[in-house]
């Protein structure tokens, strides 16, 4: 009888482990999910960058250094954002990230008060329309990067709450995930301005 109770009792605890395993996968998976909708918005972004570069050359001739800083900053946040996808919960590729998306902003204001100076290159049909669609990417942009902080807030919540917090560790969970974030809270309540 007493080892029948014991059997019984170690079956729900090993029961009770793998449901534990099994949730800690779960919410790994919805946060790396959730990055991956990040790295198709950014992406999209990355791939606009150039067109909107080549509508600008034709009017900023004189502008090159502003042309080739935001084409620099956007191959340095491609390079970052394939790093940072590899392992989503990453602190360093994430903060890399993060800068390397600080810088892009950077360029892309700067080139935003150059092409000010143009009027005939604001009123551009294409730049209109290259124009909308970045304002629309970086609106999805601000919506997937909210997901993905949820789904990483849920996955670190379950790993630090108790008991899953004694087991994390032994199922190769022991780093929290980290959050994507900017250094500038008014980046995270506005995206970047790229009306032309």
């Amino acid at each position: 009888m007493t080892i029948i109770i014991i059997l019984a009792v170690l079956g729900v605890l090993i029961l009770y482990a793998v449901v534990i395993y099994n949730s800690l996968v779960k919410f790994k998976n919805r946060y790396q999910n959730a990055f991956a909708q990040i790295e198709v918005q950014l992406k999209r972004r990355y791939d606009l960058i150039p067109n909107l570069i080549e509508t600008a050359k034709g009017y900023l001739k004189h502008e090159r250094e502003t042309l080739e800083s935001v084409i620099a900053a956007r191959n340095s946040a491609i390079n970052s954002l394939d790093q940072a996808a590899q392992d989503p919960g990453n602190a360093a590729a994430m903060k890399q990230l993060m800068s390397s998306e600080g810088a892009l902003a950077g360029a892309m204001g700067k080139l935003n008060i150059v092409v000010e100076a143009y009027p005939d290159l604001k009123a551009n049909q294409n730049m209109m329309q290259l124009s909308e669609e970045l304002t629309t990417t970086e609106n999805k942009v601000s919506f997937a990067r909210q997901a993905f902080n949820d789904q990483v807030m849920e996955y670190n919540t379950y790993k630090q709450s108790f008991p899953p917090i004694i087991l994390a560790g032994m199922f190769g969970h022991g780093e929290d995930a980290t959050l994507l974030e900017f250094a500038d809270s008014e980046a995270i309540q506005e995206p970047p301005k790229v009306s032309f």
